[in-house]
């Protein structure tokens, strides 16, 4: 990284409002659209919407998803406040994931994308059965 964008980070930085207020830097636009445009994190905040979940509900809803990458979108959700981990002092332990208030703020947006996508995804596919077999990926891969 350059001196000269150092400066200008360290610039930003300085003037946040107040102590309790991150950064511009901290919560980029992509960063964010990253998390909830992911492949099952979406998907989680959808199933999330109906109620709490625990882990084995969510990962039976969530059709390919693996163990795996289930927990790692639900600590990327829970790091970021969109869901809380609550975990309840029984034999065995009971855990369950629940939407937080900041999810509630986009949970029509994510309804009515996810409804979309069910409707959508016979033309979707139709699409691109066209385009693979109309050969536009061998002829735009040339230029």
């Amino acid at each position: 990284m350059s001196h000269r964008h150092t400066a200008v980070t360290h610039q930003v930085r300085s003037l946040a409002p107040g102590a309790d207020e991150p950064a511009v830097e901290d919560c980029p636009l992509r960063e964010v659209l990253a998390l909830i445009g992911d492949k099952w994190s979406t998907q989680v905040l959808v199933q999330l919407g109906d109620g709490p979940r625990r882990f084995t509900e969510l990962e039976r809803s969530i059709e390919g998803v693996s163990r795996r990458m289930l927990t790692l979108s639900l600590r990327g959700l829970e790091r970021n406040g969109l869901i809380t981990r609550t975990v309840y002092p029984e034999v065995p332990p009971r855990v369950e994931y629940a939407c937080t208030s900041l999810t509630e703020q986009i949970r029509e947006p994510l309804e009515a994308l996810a409804a979309w996508v069910a409707s959508s995804r016979t033309t979707i596919a139709a699409a691109r059965r066209a385009y693979d077999q109309s050969g536009a990926r061998a002829t735009s891969s040339a230029r």
